[in-house]
C-alpha cells in the first residue's frame, strides 16, 4: 500500500481536528533520516518537534528500553515505584542550575507539566492569578489553552477557558514590541486588572516555540525576575521545546542570567518516549498535598531509562557544543541566502533553534501561503520542515543535534531549491 492509501484510511477514522502535516507514513528512522513505507528517505529538520534531540533510534536508548521491556513495562510510579524513577530525578536535579534545594516530579506530556506547575504555584502562594504572554504555547488541555497566547488553531471553538489568566505582550524587536512596553503592560495590569498579591505565577518561554522562535533578552528576563521577587510571584520557565541542549545550553534560561522557581520540561527529555518533568525549588514543589500530583503513566519506566541515556548522550557527545555548531552552519547559510531571497525578512538563531520569517519585501506583509507551500513542497522533495508563528509565516529548523554535517547542507539545499521554485526565481 502507498502513503496515499494509508492517508485515505486515516481520513476515514481519525478526527479532522488531529491533522498531519505530511501524508508520509514512516517505516524506519535512523539519526536524522526517515524512511517511509514506499522506501523514500527524508532529511529530518523537525526531530519530532524537538523531541529527538539525540537523533532517531540512538543505539544506547534502544538498548536501554529493550532491557527494561524484558523486565517490566509498567507498575505505576505512584503505586509501586522503581529505581530508574529515583535515579533520573537525582541526575536531573544534579544538572539543574541553582544553589538551592530542589525536587522534581515526572509526568507524561508537556501539558501535564504546565498544568502541575500552575497547581504547585497556586498551592504554594494561596493565590489564583496567572500571567502569560501573547504568542506563547503551553499545551492543548483547557488550562494550557487558556495560558496559550495563540488563537488559531489551538483555541478556536474550545472556550470558555479558566479565568484569572492575563496575557501581556512578549518583547519582539522585529515587530516593534519593546521590552519597556512589555514591562509597562505588566505594571499597568497591576493597576487596572488585578493586584500583584493575587498573582500566583508568571509563566514564559525563554524562546517562544509556536509563537515564532522569538527570544527573550537577559535584561528583560532579569527585570521580570525582580518583579516576581518583589511581589512573591512564582516564576515558571517553560522549557518544553527549548530544553535539553537545544539552544547550546541544557536549558535556554541559562542564556538569560536568571534562575526560575519552577521549570517545565518534556520533548527532548527522553529521546522519543513520552515523559515530562516539573523541577524547581523544594519549598515550592513540596507545597502540594500528598496524592495531589501524579498520574497513571507518570514517569513510565521505559521513558525513565531512556531519559537516563539521553542525559549521558548529551554529556558524552557534547551536544550543547554541537547545537552551537549546527546553529552557526544554518545561520551562515541563511544569511547568504537572504541576499538572494529578500522574502527572508528575519533570521533568528539560538543554538540549534533556528527560524526564518517570510514577508513581502515591499509591503512587509506575512507570507503565510508561501510558508505553508514551502513546508509541503520540501516534504515532497525529501525534507521535513515545520512552520510556526502567530501569522503562520515562520519556518523553524529543529534538526537532531546528532545530525551529520553533510545532511545539514543537503537539507538546506533542498529548502533553497523549493523556495526559489515557489518564488519563480530559479
Amino acid at each position: 500500500m502507498t502513503n496515499q492509501d494509508w492517508q485515505d484510511r486515516r481520513n476515514k477514522v481519525i478526527a479532522k481536528g488531529m491533522g498531519n502535516v505530511h501524508p508520509t507514513y514512516i517505516k524506519s528512522a535512523s539519526n536524522a533520516q526517515l524512511t517511509d513505507i514506499e522506501g523514500n528517505t527524508y532529511i529530518d529538520f523537525g526531530a519530532g518537534i524537538a523531541v529527538n534531540n539525540t537523533g532517531h533510534s540512538h543505539p544506547k536508548i534502544v538498548n536501554a528500553v529493550k532491557k527494561q521491556l524484558d523486565n517490566f513495562s509498567h507498575t505505576c510510579s505512584i503505586l509501586t515505584p522503581y529505581t530508574s524513577f529515583v535515579e533520573l530525578a537525582e541526575k536531573l536535579l544534579d544538572i539543574y542550575p541553582g544553589d538551592f534545594d530542589k525536587k522534581a516530579i515526572f509526568l507524561t506530556t508537556g501539558a501535564e507539566a504546565v498544568e502541575n506547575a500552575i497547581k504547585v504555584a497556586r498551592s504554594h502562594t494561596g493565590r489564583s492569578g496567572i500571567i502569560a504572554f501573547n504568542g506563547s504555547f503551553h499545551g492543548r488541555t483547557n488550562m494550557c489553552m487558556g495560558l496559550t497566547g495563540k488563537v488559531a488553531p489551538y483555541k478556536v471553538g474550545f472556550g470558555p477557558f479558566p479565568n484569572e489568566i492575563y496575557h501581556l505582550p512578549y518583547p519582539n524587536a522585529y515587530h516593534n514590541i519593546s521590552e519597556q512596553s512589555s514591562l509597562d503592560a505588566l505594571e499597568n495590569l497591576f493597576k487596572a486588572d488585578i493586584e500583584p498579591t493575587r498573582i500566583a505565577a508568571l509563566i514564559f518561554e525563554p524562546i517562544q516555540g509556536e509563537g515564532g522562535f522569538y527570544a527573550a533578552s537577559p535584561g528583560w528576563a532579569k527585570k521580570i525576575r525582580q518583579l516576581c521577587d518583589k511581589y512573591g510571584i512564582v516564576l515558571i520557565c517553560d522549557e518544553i521545546q527549548s530544553g535539553f541542549a537545544r539552544t547550546g545550553k541544557m536549558f535556554a534560561y541559562e542564556h538569560l542570567g536568571i534562575t526560575p522557581d519552577l521549570t517545565t520540561m518534556a520533548k527532548g527529555i527522553a529521546g522519543g518516549f513520552p515523559l515530562s518533568a516539573l523541577v524547581g525549588k523544594a519549598e515550592i514543589m513540596d507545597s502540594a498535598t500528598p496524592g495531589g500530583l501524579g498520574g497513571t503513566y507518570a514517569g513510565s519506566p521505559l521513558a525513565c531509562v531512556a531519559a537516563l541515556e539521553v542525559l549521558d548522550i548529551i554529556d558524552e557527545e557534547q551536544l550543547c557544543s554541537r547545537a552551537d555548531m549546527i546553529g552557526t552552519q544554518f545561520r551562515e547559510y541563511l544569511i547568504d541566502l537572504q541576499t538572494q531571497i529578500p522574502e527572508i525578512g528575519d533570521i533568528r538563531q539560538v543554538g540549534a533553534m533556528i527560524a526564518i520569517e517570510l514577508n513581502d519585501p515591499k509591503s512587509k506583509e506575512p507570507l503565510a501561503h508561501l510558508t505553508k507551500a514551502l513546508v509541503q513542497q520540501a516534504g515532497k522533495a525529501g525534507l521535513i520542515l515545520l512552520s510556526c508563528g502567530i501569522k503562520g509565516n515562520v519556518i523553524r529548523f529543529l534538526p537532531p543535534l546528532t545530525i551529520e554535517t553533510e545532511l545539514i547542507f543537503k537539507g538546506l539545499g533542498i529548502m533553497k531549491e523549493q523556495l526559489l521554485l515557489l518564488l519563480d526565481k530559479h
